[in-house]
């Protein structure tokens, strides 16, 4: 190690140092450091699909109309989720008052969040330095930033069920603490009515009850006690500040009982055992996902994975407890026949704690920094190789060009640049800098570049704008096969026929074309297949293309035959003045 790295050493992780004041100083570079990599950006941009628009929606309705019960796209049931991540972000909205601020403060104070209890669980069963590099390199994985940075759900449940390992860890590792171990449940319930998945740190109880009997567990576990079911009490509690009000409303309306249903069972249980979309092979999460977005300590897993058996062989409860948990977790999704990358996110944070106590041993080796450098240098030559290709390949430049509002070739040199000047002021030696170097500076030109030279075509804004720059202002608008980022940018009253009726598209559009022939002054946007459907005689106006689409303003000239099919429904959205995107 030379003076610099000494130097870097002394100031930064301090070993043996765990007074008070280190603590609260580990804090600060913690928050600083998260705020950089998560935060930045916040304010730049508008939400986008997919989720963001959907989930923004949802909020910034509740807060207009004050019905946070039950979450509604533009007026119709969402059934998909539980309603506690919307009531977050329309708290946050509430507090700021600016939507474009609002929708990401849940997941960027859960991304910070989760490194706080990954720090202190780590400082808490070793020391404060293992405490440390754990939420360094849960801050530098790459699944974690980039989900962090996303107004999705998975973040906000990635807390919970952070929390919920937080809690159950403290008692089962370093108890008796019935508290934590409540709060373990309480946060597994609050997680359930974040994500139907929330009760994913209860698995850790499986483990514990196997190793128990084969006496690794502490001793005052070993003694029965009344105190245990605290536990599931403080779940049902949490669970009941929603789905007590939901069962009882239930009751007295027919479309909240369909809800429940819906949200209880086929949303659940239904989607788990035969899910209609995302449909993956068993092994996606670890040949596709894993190895990938799991970085950097994926590829330095040839040096931990010796650590974890020989923690085996000791009975190092800490380690068995962590790895068996997520394993656990990546073989429940695996088994799901519905399968998206960003399931496995709350296994992340134990996959690093597990990792930490090793990293600093593992940064030592020589190889394992070359390693990371050589991942680093590949990201750089992936970029810089992009730049040659799309000179070539002017037709697939320009179509970039035309979805995403930006030219690709820019970004990517100042991408390849900074990836380049990382990797030789690193050079192989320094391979952990390297990555974290790399990257930071992808996720900041990112941030500040790129995604605010997309937001008008990502948000939808461009289209909507030309939705009513052609529509007639004072004539009913429909739109057909609707995207939620339409009625989030939208600033004037729409007509809608359900949210999210991709599986009934054509009767969807015969219910269009029913509402278009009451009214001589209505006015539809459909897409090009619904065109071709039912508006072939329509007089039409060209909006150009959106998500993949053409799109076409019809007035008049309906079939009758899909007049005649189509059910008379459809929901009246008027977009709340004061909650706008930007605001």
């Amino acid at each position: 190690m030379n003076s610099a790295e000494s130097f870097l050493a002394a100031k930064v992780f301090r070993p043996g140092c765990a007074r008070s004041e280190d603590v609260r100083r580990d804090v600060l570079w913690l928050l600083g450091l998260g705020l950089v990599l998560i935060g930045t950006g916040i304010g730049l941009r508008d939400p986008w699909p997919a989720d963001e628009p959907r989930f923004a929606l949802i909020a910034r309705d509740m807060v207009a109309t004050g019905e946070w019960l039950v979450p509604r796209v533009g007026g119709d049931i969402y059934a998909d989720k539980p309603p506690l991540y919307f009531w977050l972000m329309g708290f946050w909205l509430e507090v700021v008052g600016s939507l474009r601020i609002a929708f990401l403060l849940p997941s960027l104070l859960s991304g910070l969040g989760c490194a706080l209890l990954i720090y202190d669980l780590g400082r808490r069963l070793w020391n404060r330095e293992t405490g440390f590099i754990a939420a360094l390199a849960l801050l530098f994985t790459v699944q974690f930033a980039w989900q962090a940075r996303q107004a999705q759900i998975d973040a906000t449940l990635c807390f919970w069920t952070t929390l919920g390992l937080y809690g159950l860890l403290r008692h089962l590792l370093q108890g008796p603490q019935w508290g934590w171990y409540c709060i373990g449940w309480a946060a597994a319930g609050f997680g359930v009515i974040t994500k139907g998945v929330g009760f994913l740190p209860l698995f850790l109880l499986i483990p514990y009850a196997v190793l128990r009997a084969d006496a690794w567990v502490p001793r005052f576990t070993a003694r029965p006690s009344a105190k245990w079911l605290l536990g599931p009490l403080a779940f049902a509690a949490a669970t009941a500040v929603w789905l007590v009000p939901i069962l009882l409303a239930a009751q007295a309306d027919s479309q909240i009982a369909a809800y429940r249903d819906e949200i209880l069972f086929r949303q659940t249980i239904d989607r788990y055992a035969n899910a209609w979309h995302h449909r993956e092979p068993l092994w996606y999460f670890v040949i596709e996902v894993i190895p990938w977005l799991w970085l950097p300590l994926t590829a330095l897993l040839p040096w931990i994975v010796p650590q974890w058996r020989r923690a085996w062989q000791e009975r190092d409860l800490r380690i068995a407890l962590l790895v068996i948990w997520v394993l656990t977790v990546v073989a429940f999704f695996s088994f799901s026949t519905g399968k998206r990358g960003v399931y496995v996110l709350p296994a992340v944070p134990a996959f690093v704690l597990a990792c930490a106590p090793y990293l600093r041993d593992v940064a030592a080796r020589v190889n394992a920094q070359r390693t990371l450098f050589w991942v680093s240098a590949t990201i750089a030559a992936v970029t810089a190789l992009a730049i040659p290709y799309l000179l070539v390949d002017e037709e697939r430049r320009t179509e970039v060009m035309a979805e995403y509002a930006i030219d690709p070739l820019v970004p990517l040199i100042a991408i390849a640049a900074a990836s380049i000047v990382i990797c030789a002021l690193t050079r192989p030696r320094h391979g952990f800098a390297a990555f974290a170097g790399v990257l930071a500076s992808l996720l900041l030109i990112i941030s500040f570049w790129v995604n605010p030279a997309m937001n008008a075509v990502r948000s939808g804004q461009d289209f909507i704008r030309r939705v009513e720059a052609a529509a007639d202002p004072n004539a009913p608008l429909g739109l057909v096969a609707f995207k939620e980022q339409y009625l989030l940018q939208a600033s004037r009253p729409v007509v809608h026929f359900g949210h999210a009726r991709w599986r009934e598209s054509e009767q969807e559009t015969m219910d269009a074309a029913r509402w278009l022939a009451a009214s001589a002054d209505r006015q539809l946007v459909v897409n090009a297949d619904s065109l071709s459907l039912c508006f072939q005689q329509a007089e039409r106006t060209p909006l150009g293309s959106a998500n993949r689409s053409e799109w076409y303003l019809v007035r008049g000239g309906a079939d009758a035959r899909c007049v005649e099919r189509g059910v008379p429904i459809a929901y009246h959205y008027r977009p709340p003045t004061s909650q706008r995107t930007g605001d």
